[in-house]
């Protein structure tokens, strides 16, 4: 344990500018989603209303949660935003953990720290207390903020408890996952699993008689019930699981060498098969599981969405306040909801793609693309090659949540023709998608080292524009430097071909400024 204080105070200097942006993203949706419900059902007849519209949709409740929160207002917040805080701290405390423990192994930093006076344990320690104090400091912004917006105090302390108990969980799954595995890739990927198997678990139970969700740290903070019925007992389980897998980290460590995993990776092939011998089909073969996963993550939800379609304007009669956050107001309700359906899979397609093609700095700072590049491959090909997956694959992912939505909305409304219409509705949002990649590949080329805090702020920024623009009254000045902001918002708007055409041109001059960048200075740098 020898240097574990020194190191939680140099991993807190290394995190000074990444960390606030997982805290204010996820304080961002519990204030937004707060302030909105407030204020559209402020009353109980408001909220009985859609008490008897959410509670009879099956698709609504395996999204959210359990429907006993819909009892009380603040229980509804808790009902439509707790499942999404739990993915962003997940993964904050996914990253942080695994970035500070097997990351540092693989780069050779752990090797430089271990070299000073530093104990074995120190490095894991001192990465799950900066988790824990991150999930802490969650915890306490999301007690604030809903307070802060008037929601009754003891169900506020509740739902930050929740939050924070919920992280530890992920910290310290993660914390055994790099244990275990030997590269970031596939703890990162073991995390990513058990995340998804939760939500899953979550929605069977909430959907069913609730018996499955215990099976799932996300129904764990979700079954608390906070501003509906306040239990506080199922905070024990995220503790008690947190302490047992912290303590397995710990053990599993004594157990394996440094740089390793206790699950040796499989040995390749003595000669690389025809698929494997160039640069694209590596960039392809390194990402198909993330792809795949994303895809199958985008046609569940357009499952969910396109199972809603027909039910909207029901939905709008009984609370005509919601027309006031769709873009095309309460005359033309159906459209005006799958615009802003296909602009949420375009946003998730866009971090997709920016998470993608931020992986070339991975690839250069733990020198594997020098391996590359000392081959006859160029830098214009190695570059290539990397932008042909988050560039592509955004193109599958849009494809696959039309396909989704397209089949779920049809088979409501009877109509097969629904299918190709979506699929050709979240296409054309696809050239704004490509554009932010372009300034994620700017950002690599020019200014590597903040390339992916540049490129995270910018689909921030698009969120909030595409999202938002409307509740929070945004001025036209604001919204025009989002490139959603140029696409016509089909179906709701008619389709014009000339915003795609120079949206897709402004990208490619982003991308070739990106590659002059990446051609001037030197690889890793």
């Amino acid at each position: 344990m020898t240097g574990t204080f020194g190191l939680l105070r140099f991993l807190l200097r290394r995190e000074r500018l990444g960390l606030p942006w997982w805290l204010l993203g996820a304080t961002l949706l519990v204030l937004i989603q707060s302030t909105q419900s407030q204020s559209l059902y402020g009353t109980p007849q408001a909220l009985a209303r859609l008490r008897d519209t959410i509670g009879a949709n099956t698709a609504v409740i395996a999204m959210s949660g359990p429907t006993e929160l819909l009892s009380a207002l603040g229980g509804e917040i808790v009902f439509e935003i707790f499942a999404y805080v739990a993915i962003v701290v997940a993964l904050m405390n996914m990253f942080l953990v695994g970035r500070h423990t097997r990351a540092d192994e693989e780069s050779g930093r752990a090797e430089l720290i271990r070299s000073a006076r530093v104990g074995r344990h120190a490095p894991l320690v001192a990465a799950l207390a900066l988790a824990g104090l991150a999930d802490v400091a969650v915890g306490a912004l999301v007690f604030a903020v809903s307070a802060g917006t008037g929601l009754p105090l003891a169900g506020s302390v509740l739902f930050g408890a929740a939050v924070t108990g919920l992280g530890w969980v992920f910290a310290t799954l993660t914390a055994v996952a790099v244990q275990v595995f030997e590269n970031t890739r596939a703890a990162y990927g073991a995390v990513a699993l058990v995340l998804g198997a939760a939500y899953v678990f979550r929605a069977i139970g909430d959907v069913g008689d609730g018996a499955v969700s215990w099976a799932s740290p996300i129904g764990w903070g979700q079954r608390t019930l906070p501003y509906a019925d306040d239990r506080w007992w199922p905070l024990l389980l995220p503790l008690l699981t947190a302490a047992l897998l912290g303590a397995a980290a710990v053990g599993l460590l004594a157990h394996r060498d440094f740089g390793a995993g206790l699950v040796p990776p499989r040995p390749g092939r003595a000669t690389a098969s025809r698929w494997l011998r160039d640069p694209y089909a590596l960039a392809w073969r390194l990402q198909r599981g993330t792809l795949i996963g994303w895809t199958a993550g985008l046609v569940l939800l357009g499952v969910a969405y396109g199972s809603l379609g027909d039910s909207m304007e029901q939905y709008v009669r009984e609370n005509p306040q919601i027309a006031d956050f769709l873009p095309g107001g309460a005359d033309d309700v159906v459209n005006s909801y799958l615009a802003v359906t296909a602009g949420m899979a375009a946003l998730l397609a866009s971090a997709f793609g920016v998470a993608s093609l931020l992986r070339v700095r991975g690839e250069e700072s733990s020198g594997r693309a020098e391996r590359v590049l000392a081959m006859p491959v160029s830098r214009l090909t190695w570059l290539a090659a990397q932008l042909s997956v988050p560039v592509l694959g955004s193109a599958v992912m849009l494809i696959a949540f039309g396909l989704g939505e397209g089949v779920a909305y049809g088979m409501t409304v009877s109509d097969a023709g629904q299918v190709p219409r979506l699929i050709g509705v979240t296409l054309t949002y696809l050239p704004a998608v490509w554009l932010v990649i372009a300034v994620a590949a700017l950002a690599i080329g020019w200014v590597p080292q903040p390339a992916a805090i540049v490129a995270w702020v910018v689909i921030a920024y698009c969120v909030v524009v595409t999202m938002f623009a409307e509740s929070f009254d945004l001025p036209d000045w604001a919204q025009w430097p989002s490139p959603f902001t140029h696409i016509p918002r089909v179906p709701l708007a008619d389709f014009a071909v000339s915003p795609l055409l120079v949206t897709v041109l402004v990208a490619a001059v982003g991308v070739a400024a990106g590659y002059a960048g990446l051609r001037r200075r030197d690889v890793g740098t």
